[in-house]
């Protein structure tokens, strides 16, 4: 991994997405740029904001099952985003305190808080990659040095598959990271879709792919079911995340469906 002053200074001129996506959860880590794209589309999709708090708590719900019933101690989170409260590692280590995360970003406002990170619990194991999920060869090399790959690993693919735009790339990602871990190992991931009400996503994402970066596309539930080929697909299945493993209201009824599928799959 480079040395943190060795990473490229951060583009404050165009809106990119872990900034965006801070924006739309409350935080204050993003520019006057991300806030204006961030409303742009908020205004074209105006359940963004709902989006990103279900993902958020789907990572939550995802990781307590996967570190509890599931009994994992490793995770390697690919496009980790920006820190927020209750972070896969701080979920884990909860319920398995000696859990091992290595996360995976290649934005220069994500690893400028690594620091932060790494200082809060042992270094053996946590660490940071400054790498791309397109090169997914050197993501488990370098993760290998904090994982050990003989035993099961949750691989973690939240929000990250809509930026590989190319169909046969993101499958051949997944297939390799799959084919890397284990029997026993999961893959967790999330997706947004024109789907479960998301007609609006689509001009949503054509605004986005004009006026920031990454570009990003959605896919139907149909696409994200071939990632999970082969594998043991938890219960309930694919469905919006907002409704995977949540518990009803007061009223019993499970939360609103939001247009982002969810989905934990095991490795037979």
């Amino acid at each position: 991994m480079p040395a943190y002053d060795s990473r490229p200074p951060i583009d404050t001129s165009v809106a990119h997405n872990a900034r965006v996506w801070d924006y739309w959860l409350g935080g204050t880590d993003n520019f006057a740029v991300d806030r204006q794209v961030g409303d742009r589309v908020r205004r074209l999709f105006p359940v963004i904001g709902e989006v990103a708090r279900a993902s958020r708590q789907f990572l939550l719900r995802a990781v307590r099952f996967l570190a509890g019933e599931a009994g994992i101690d490793q995770f390697l989170d690919l496009g980790s985003g920006l820190p927020a409260a209750n972070n896969t590692h701080q979920v884990a280590r909860a319920i398995a305190p000696g859990s091992r995360v290595v996360y995976v970003d290649n934005d220069p406002l994500v690893l400028a808080h690594a620091r932060a990170l790494l200082a809060e619990g042992p270094r053996k194991a946590t660490d940071y990659l400054d790498a791309d999920v397109r090169d997914p060869d050197a993501v488990l090399a370098a993760a290998a040095r904090t994982l050990d790959f003989t035993r099961p690993v949750a691989v973690m693919m939240l929000g990250v598959l809509n930026f590989v735009t190319d169909a046969a790339q993101a499958d051949a990602i997944v297939r390799r990271l799959v084919d890397a871990v284990p029997a026993g190992s999961y893959l967790a991931l999330t997706h947004p879709t024109t789907e479960l009400g998301g007609e609006s996503n689509a001009e949503a994402m054509t605004f986005w792919n004009r006026n920031a970066d990454p570009p990003i596309r959605t896919r139907t539930g149909a696409e994200l079911a071939g990632f999970l080929a082969g594998l043991d697909v938890m219960e309930p299945g694919l469905v919006s995340c907002s409704r995977w493993r949540a518990g009803s209201g007061e009223d019993g009824r499970l939360p609103d469906p939001v247009p982002q599928y969810g989905a934990v799959a095991r490795k037979p």
